[in-house]
């Protein structure tokens, strides 16, 4: 019985290359904005607390001032601001500051379902 050998000689594979994920690319991204740490404390610090919490009460009030919602809203306004007189790295205040701001549209969200139900 007869086998055939099948010889590749020296086969070199290609380096597989690995590509950075979308959360190491935008914690990469949030290191090197280091620099800039004084504007996003300004746009945590105004932005949200001036302009993106009132809006977040707004809607709490206009869809019947529900108080599970209260808490939540100044949860993510506290935990912005706690990161950010602590003067921790960017690293950490970036994506607080993005996790606060998807909090509060999730409880504007929720406000404008919960006031279509009362209609």
């Amino acid at each position: 019985m007869d086998t055939i050998q099948h010889s590749l000689g020296n086969l070199v594979m290609p380096a597989t290359v690995q590509r950075a994920g979308l959360l190491r690319k935008f914690m990469n991204w949030c290191d090197r904005q280091q620099e800039n740490r004084i504007a996003w404390l300004a746009i945590a610090l105004a932005g949200h607390g001036c302009m993106v919490t009132p809006i977040t009460i707004f809607f709490i009030m206009m869809a019947g001032n529900s108080f599970i919602f209260w808490p939540l809203a100044m949860g993510a306004m506290a935990m912005c601001l706690v990161v950010n007189l602590a003067a921790l790295p960017t690293r950490i205040t970036i994506p607080v500051l993005v996790t606060s701001l998807l909090l509060d549209l999730i409880i504007i969200a929720n406000c404008v379902f919960a006031g279509l139900a009362m209609v």
